[in-house]
């Protein structure tokens, strides 16, 4: 296979498959898929055999699965002094060499770090990329042979994970399927023809290399003839017969050279095939240069495809990367600002949920006033009844309480002790509002720490540790206040003119202050102490949302914001501005994506 393969081929054969082999070393088949032929068969199909005498390398030989991992293998002619030369790389790993007699020794060391010692598959891509003059401008991958049965040390379902890897690979459109088939087989039973009939039942994508000719039963040659000239299972790219070296050729070192004229004089002998050489539907030589005439001519069919596939990408792209955007600065300066920026952000988005200008999910002011209703105003409201049932019981009962008063006096101490008690039953519900209260405020101050550091986890993390400090230190004084409140509350006063108002309201009379004597008597005691309850109900009402509001929300918005600047005395600020993980990984993935296709267009724009 000198360099004559492709001498009545254009000129322009080469800088077509070097776009796409260029497509793929970007990493650009990640995000669409790339023309290529990919290489199947079953096992001991003679698949190894066609690519060694196609690439004229030695490729991993031997029984069961050779082939673990998918082996693109990237011929390239060249001229000018070269005589051979060879690439391997897989993920971050490049090796080269001069020696061809190495290849399957690094291509097996490849195959064993990627997918293990012993007989595991791995769907990796390793490129071997070949240069020498004696070889056709042409770019195969080779798949795993089809295993139906496991052998020792295999996996139960190796057959399962070949196939998936299979398909995944010749379903695309944009795959031709070289399917490799032995002569001596029945072709219709044949897996890895089934298998590229599935996904291209009318075989527009589809060409199959015919093996062994000479193992053929005699008698059957006309029936070989038949499927070659597509009378059996039509494929539009048709059917090429290969008579590769056999293993004792193998075994006696004849070189590829030779091993070629010596398939040539097989059919230049053979009385039933000799007319395919003819009809250019045999030897390796013809399959080489028809592989690479398909493959350009696949290659060019799909570049208009393929460029509007890489424009929508870009588009989507650059918009899903406005989303991730807005980073910190990599230089200290730059990120200093930037964390003043986002700190104040966030110090006046607090300011503004604190005044009620600002609304995340519910309005935070419409859920604290609900709160306040109804479980303590309307608590408030429901304990009228119990305390007048407890002071008609008291007055009924008064004379038990009478100390030293003459008969028909008063004893305002018992009084008093009722009022007293009565007021101290509200401190534990007016705590548990408070608790309350501070969940509601801390709830919403944690969706504003979400919304403004969501992409900084040391600075999200070290913001919701100061609201939860400050909100149990004010948390303490509210409680403290509260308490206060009740010590007041215990003390049994109001203005005479605001106590005489609602007793009017509630006895339906009018009278002025002159005339209260009047009412110190025991029928008039209970109207006396409602009015009084009255007085404290509406001062309780008010009075305990106004110190949780100021301890809880005023105040813990002014402490957050004075602790939020402290962070900048000092600061480490590429670890306050540390970002998250996943945040970042999809940034530098989207960024990735982002400049491959953009080299791809950009190569890609000489062809279109």
């Amino acid at each position: 296979m000198k360099g004559e393969v492709h001498s009545h081929l254009e000129e322009s054969i080469r800088p077509y498959i070097d776009l796409i082999d260029n497509l793929r070393s970007f990493g650009i088949h990640k995000d669409v898929a790339l023309p290529h032929i990919a290489v199947i068969g079953d096992q001991s199909s003679g698949k190894s055999s066609v690519l060694e005498a196609i690439s004229g390398v030695a490729l991993p030989r031997g029984s069961g699965i050779v082939t673990r991992c998918p082996l693109e293998l990237r011929l390239k002619k060249v001229t000018g002094g070269v005589n051979w030369k060879a690439v391997l790389s897989y993920r971050d790993k490049r090796t080269e060499f001069v020696d061809s007699s190495l290849v399957g020794n690094h291509v097996e060391a490849a195959q064993n770090e990627l997918a293990g010692k012993g007989v595991g598959i791995c769907d990796d891509l390793i490129t071997l990329e070949v240069m020498s003059p004696d070889v056709c401008d042409l770019t195969l991958i080779d798949l795993p042979g089809i295993a139906r049965v496991p052998v020792k040390g295999q996996p139960e379902d190796i057959g399962k994970q070949i196939k998936s890897l299979i398909t995944k690979f010749i379903k695309m459109q944009e795959t031709i399927n070289m399917v490799v088939v032995p002569c001596n087989t029945d072709i219709a039973t044949t897996e890895a023809l089934r298998m590229a009939q599935e996904v291209d039942p009318e075989g527009k994508r589809t060409i199959a290399i015919l093996t062994k000719p000479d193992l053929i039963d005699r008698g059957t040659e006309r029936n070989i003839l038949d499927i070659v000239h597509n009378k059996v299972i039509p494929l539009s790219k048709g059917y090429i017969m290969v008579k590769c070296r056999g293993q004792q050729q193998i075994n006696e070192n004849i070189p590829l050279e030779e091993a070629a004229q010596m398939e040539r004089d097989f059919f230049q002998k053979h009385n039933d095939f000799r007319c395919l050489l003819n009809e250019e539907k045999a030897t390796v030589k013809c399959l080489a240069a028809k592989l690479t005439q398909h493959l350009v001519d696949h290659i060019k069919k799909s570049l208009p495809h393929l460029s509007e596939q890489i424009k929508k990408q870009l588009w989507n792209l650059r918009n899903e990367l406005k989303e991730f955007e807005g980073g910190p600065p990599q230089d200290p300066k730059g990120a200093r600002q930037f964390l003043i920026e986002i700190l104040t952000r966030f110090i006046d988005q607090i300011k503004s949920l604190s005044s009620g200008e600002l609304i995340i999910k519910e309005n935070l002011f419409v859920k604290l006033r609900a709160k306040y209703k109804e479980e303590w105003n309307d608590k408030l409201n429901d304990t009228k009844t119990s305390f007048n049932d407890l002071i008609e019981e008291r007055i009924a009962c008064s004379q038990d309480f009478r100390g030293r008063e003459l008969t028909g006096f008063s004893n305002y101490k018992m009084f008093e002790d009722v009022l007293q008690k009565h007021v101290a039953t509200l401190k534990e519900p007016a705590i548990d509002l408070l608790n309350n209260i501070k969940g509601i405020i801390i709830e919403q101050f944690a969706d504003v720490v979400n919304q403004c550091f969501q992409k900084y986890p040391v600075l999200l993390n070290i913001t919701r540790d100061k609201i939860y400090n400050i909100q149990s230190n004010q948390q303490d004084k509210a409680e403290q206040r509260i308490s206060e409140q009740f010590e007041m509350e215990s003390m049994i006063y109001t203005q005479d003119s605001i106590h005489l108002k609602i007793l009017n309201e509630i006895s339906k009379e009018t009278f002025s202050e002159d005339q209260l004597p009047v009412f110190d008597k025991k029928s008039k005691y209970s109207e006396l102490l409602q009015a009084y309850y009255e007085v404290v109900v509406q001062r309780m009402a008010d009075q305990l949302p106004l110190i949780i509001s100021l301890f809880m929300l005023k105040q813990t918005a002014h402490l957050l914001r004075t602790d939020m600047l402290s962070l900048l005395d000092g600061a480490n600020v590429s670890e306050l501005l540390s970002e998250n993980t996943d945040d970042s990984i999809k940034r530098r993935d989207l960024r990735a994506r982002l400049d491959r296709l953009s080299i791809g267009q950009e190569k890609m724009s000489n062809f279109i």
